[in-house]
């Protein structure tokens, strides 16, 4: 472990007050994306969109033609909406580069990682991106939404300067960002992330600690499950189970074509997470939901769930 992180009081990433010490962020210009799939497309838009050098990293060059694709169409949408003019959609596909060679974040000021909820696969990446990126300040993020940061944080010989940067998806229209500080982490490096994601990105932060679900899954994923249990126990069908939080609630999904938005793999995976953590029975993915992710009908992203989607 570095030295300046053995002295680090580890209660100060949770309760210290946000009090920055720094009035600019421009020292963060360079970002890495790892993983181009819907939500590293979508973290990957945000900051091109916001002025800054991005750099895309997928495994193969086959996935990193899909990531692009889709990328860029996003941008396109956007133009054609009139979210962005065409000229801003050029300059921010010009921001954009892509590898398959996670050497090339050497001169990265932040990495912000995005790839399948796993844990082991994600602590692999951190141990090559501690040994690839060689700027000493630069912050190794997780977008992450159920694992330990702690772990991944200790997987690198600079776990003061690893935290969880979790976005929401579709990342560039959703304004909230969750900020996780591990045990280790920095207040620095918290706070240096808090003015990149407010000032820099137009999002809206807020802190959780490093437990399962942080703030927004803690809350979302029991209800996905609830409804899903509903629909599996033939309570009510899909259609009046949406409808009834749609026009009931006000909710502007229902739960399950949310979870067929976030994708059922990611809904299970937060669930195993959260129950590995609470052992609350209610966190427990349904049997349902384990035998249509075993299936791959994974909601939006593969075409079907439990809606079918062109």
């Amino acid at each position: 472990m570095h030295e300046r992180s053995r002295h680090h009081d580890q209660t100060a990433a949770c309760h210290t007050p946000y009090i920055s010490e720094r009035d600019d962020v421009t020292d963060i210009e360079r970002v890495g994306v790892v993983g181009c799939g819907q939500m590293g497309a979508g973290i990957a838009e945000v900051c091109a969109r916001a002025g800054l050098d991005v750099r895309v990293a997928e495994t193969t060059g086959e996935a990193l033609e899909i990531g692009r694709t889709r990328l860029f169409s996003s941008l396109a949408k956007a133009a054609e909406r009139g979210k962005i003019s065409e000229e801003e959609r050029e300059a921010t596909q010009a921001r954009l580069s892509f590898t398959t060679d996670l050497g090339e974040f050497a001169d990265r000021d932040l990495v912000i990682e995005a790839v399948v909820e796993n844990e082991q696969v994600k602590t692999e990446i951190f141990q090559v991106l501690d040994q690839v990126v060689t700027r000493p300040d630069a912050i190794l993020a997780s977008n992450t939404s159920s694992i330990p940061l702690v772990k991944l944080a200790v997987a690198t010989a600079r776990p003061d300067q690893v935290v969880g940067v979790h976005f929401f998806n579709p990342a560039p229209v959703q304004k909230l960002v969750e900020l996780i500080p591990a045990l280790t982490t920095s207040e620095g490096t918290l706070s240096r992330a808090q003015l990149f994601t407010e000032k820099v990105l137009g999002k809206h932060a807020i802190r959780a600690q490093d437990r399962s679900g942080f703030v927004v899954n803690a809350l979302l994923i029991p209800y996905l499950l609830s409804a899903i249990r509903m629909f599996e126990s033939g309570i009510a069908s899909r259609e009046d189970i949406d409808n009834g939080m749609e026009l009931g609630c006000a909710h502007p999904m229902g739960p399950l074509k949310l979870s067929d938005l976030i994708g059922l793999d990611t809904v299970a995976s937060v669930a195993y997470s959260m129950y590995e953590e609470y052992k609350e029975p209610l966190y427990a993915a349904p049997p349902l939901l384990q035998r249509m992710v075993d299936a791959g009908r994974l909601g939006r992203k593969s075409g079907s769930g439990f809606y079918t989607y062109a």
